[in-house]
């Protein structure tokens, strides 16, 4: 015998094919205790955290692509951040730090390949000498671990070929693939008994028709092109596309995701030995990204920059890549012009160093003057979601909303997780599921 929220479930589905003239996967036929929109890392690192805390729930992770990790998890530096830079207080530096120690802790309990490398933070005058300083003073109040003043004459026993006037170490900070962490994640969850459905690109959310028992919840619909996942709650981790997500559940437009794109240059084999450590500048506050550095990699690449260009579509890798959608979204929002006003000079330097990379290599040049443009050649990109108000400030923490009515009720958004969202995946998937347990009684 059915139960009579299984019967409804599978009512409202023939309803649905129906009307639109198609046909339900049978592993959707159930209802689902909470579905995570977004495979990445903060995603697949909240189901996880989720099982762990309650076994028995019925979980699912949708991802658009086919495959989990494939943007923003998986084009990034691959540092593990120390949580130096930080507003004492913010949620990042919390979280980071607190992200930072589970980090490691759960890549030696799984193996996963990982290097504490450690990073200089280099001042090149006096002026950066003075904000250096107060970095220090930043990362002593975020508690970040055994981080230490470099003066001019020791720099080169940290890095032997880099030179500048005073320097910070941070030897807890590393480097390891986030993408493969995020798989170890996804694999933990289903072990535990969570379901993952790629290719399930979310188009909308809809509410069932409502059941006579007042008590019982009636399911959202998480609505696809050719499916549709009934489920109590939902929680989306949509990076590229977090608005999006957001607005169709009634949330406001603003913050709005505009992508920027950082491109690489790779450090040709032969001169990989002049860089060990992570090397970054000091950051102009003026400014509202941080600058070139140097960072190696896994797989032994080293990999220098990036830049900010804008980019013309949200998951624009290259200057070809245009969406059409995605430029008329930014040609209406105020916030990116004005954004675009106040950075006008800097963002034409960084366009005409994208195009002309050579011009890049100069500030390369500042830290270790030994390399030319002949050992370098064009790398990778990826592609940042900046989260912009409505006039034009860059929303520098993490942010989270919930929808209106009895749809957006129930669902949770997680709107902007910029870096280090990575290195804090683990301690902001406890923060969600705090939150998740909190306001959903779950």
């Amino acid at each position: 015998m059915l139960a009579p929220l299984t019967k409804r479930v599978l009512l409202q589905q023939y309803l649905y094919t129906c009307r639109y003239g198609f046909t339900y996967s049978t592993e959707s036929c159930g209802t689902f205790d909470l579905v995570i929109v977004g495979g990445g890392i903060v995603g697949c690192a909240t189901a996880r955290e989720m099982l762990i805390r309650h076994p028995n729930l019925k979980m699912a992770i949708v991802e658009k692509e086919n495959d989990l990790a494939k943007h923003q998890t998986s084009h990034n530096s691959g540092v593990v951040h120390a949580g130096i830079y930080y507003k004492p207080g913010s949620m990042k530096a919390k979280l980071c730090v607190e992200g930072l120690k589970l980090s490691y802790e759960y890549f030696c309990k799984h193996d996963i390949p990982h290097n504490k490398v450690g990073k200089l933070i280099v001042a090149q005058n006096k002026d950066q000498v003075k904000k250096l300083d107060d970095l220090y003073d930043r990362g002593v109040k975020n508690n970040v671990p055994d981080l230490q003043i470099v003066e001019k004459d020791t720099i080169s026993k940290y890095e032997a070929k880099c030179q500048g006037e005073k320097a910070l170490w941070s030897p807890w900070t590393g480097i390891v693939d986030w993408a493969l962490v995020c798989k170890h994640f996804a694999e933990e969850f289903q072990k535990m008994g969570g379901k993952i459905y790629l290719n399930y690109e979310v188009t909308g959310f809809s509410e069932m028709a409502e059941s006579k028992d007042k008590a019982e919840l009636s399911p959202i619909l998480v609505q696809s092109k050719d499916r549709c996942m009934p489920t109590k709650y939902v929680l989306t981790c949509g990076g590229l596309h977090s608005d999006r997500l957001a607005v169709m559940t009634g949330c406001d437009l603003s913050p709005r995701i505009v992508p920027f794109r950082g491109e690489y240059l790779l450090l040709n084999e032969n001169k990989r030995h002049l860089c060990t450590t992570n090397i970054y500048p000091v950051p102009d506050p003026r400014f509202p990204f941080l600058g070139v550095h140097f960072t190696p990699r896994m797989n032994n690449d080293v990999w220098l920059g990036p830049n900010a260009v804008l980019a013309f579509a949200r998951e624009g890798y290259r200057w070809r890549d245009i969406n059409i959608r995605d430029c008329i979204e930014m040609a209406k929002f105020p916030g990116l012009y004005k954004l675009c006003f106040r950075y006008f000079i800097p963002g034409c330097k960084e366009i005409i160093k994208s195009i002309f990379y050579p011009l890049a290599v100069r500030d390369l040049q500042k830290f270790i003057p030994e390399i030319s443009v002949k050992d370098v050649k064009r790398g990778p990109a990826g592609v940042r979601a900046q989260a912009l108000d409505n006039n034009g400030n860059l929303v520098d923490d993490f942010v989270f909303d919930g929808g209106k009515g009895s749809i957006g009720s129930r669902i949770l958004h997680c709107r902007n997780a910029p870096s280090p969202a990575a290195t804090s995946s683990m301690a902001i998937a406890k923060f969600i599921a705090d939150k998740l347990e909190t306001d959903f009684k779950i």
